[in-house]
């Protein structure tokens, strides 16, 4: 909203909060104090990157309540009660949160489960899914997927190139797997369960297999990589692994590897 002064337009002075996350919270704290902004860096005091100047002391509920902006992490949550905050020891509950905002605060977050959209419209605030933003999980995709090569390039005692992997999922992260194995020279097989997914994967030049053959076509991998968020990799199937194969499992909760 914009004020106007005498032919004058003045943005309305804002305080941001940075909360809990990872190192793309860190950085999103320091760019926005860069650019002049008022940031509280709260649940990051663990994380040597953020500017030191930025972290508030005091009861978090109290400093969330002053603040126009709240940005919370992607995932907002892994447990369905606290915020993701790896870099701290604090425990901050959803709830507590929720319940300290302003209705007028603009409140962003991301992966934002039906729960959690809940509670917050309990408390009479709006969540901003930034997830929700095509351009932004597809590059989210792309950062996840280039991850989880470099943890294989550093665990594996193989190279790349001409080794056989299986990808399961054919969503955004699978397909940009997909790109970059191709691209290093690796044998890939993914494995979906909609035939029009399968004949995607096909087109894109790899071969494709059924999600009820995983129990066979993981014994012939020297690296899985996991995209989908079910067990679908049961007891049967991780027996069948090889003893110096790399399963690497980048689906959210419950994951994909189960006991059941």
């Amino acid at each position: 909203m914009y004020q106007s002064y005498g032919g004058y337009f003045m943005i309305p002075y804002k305080t941001y909060a940075v909360v809990g996350g990872d190192l793309r919270q860190a950085h999103i704290a320091n760019l926005l104090a860069a650019q002049g902004k008022t940031v509280c860096a709260l649940l990051l005091e663990q994380n040597t990157t953020v500017d030191p100047a930025l972290f508030r002391t005091g009861p978090v509920e109290a400093i969330l309540h002053d603040c126009d902006v709240v940005i919370f992490p992607l995932p907002l949550s892994t447990d369905e009660k606290t915020v993701h905050a790896p870099f701290s020891n604090q425990k901050l509950l959803l709830e507590d949160c929720f319940s300290a905002l302003r209705p007028d605060a603009q409140v962003f977050a991301g992966k934002i489960s039906s729960a959690a959209s809940e509670l917050a419209d309990r408390h009479g605030i709006t969540l901003c899914d930034y997830l929700e933003r095509e351009e932004l999980a597809v590059k989210n995709a792309v950062i996840t997927a280039e991850g989880a090569l470099a943890i294989a390039l550093e665990e594996l005692p193989v190279s790349i190139s001409g080794l056989n992997c299986l990808i399961t999922g054919h969503g955004r992260i699978a397909r940009a797997l997909i790109r970059i194995l191709r691209g290093m020279g690796a044998q890939v097989t993914a494995a979906a369960r909609k035939q029009g997914d399968i004949a995607e994967i096909e087109a894109e030049g790899c071969r494709a297999v059924h999600i009820n053959a995983l129990p066979r076509e993981i014994g012939k991998s020297g690296l899985i990589l996991n995209t989908v968020p079910a067990h679908i990799l049961g007891r049967e199937a991780l027996a069948n692994m090889k003893p110096d194969a790399l399963l690497i499992d980048l689906a959210s909760k419950p994951g994909g590897a189960g006991f059941g």
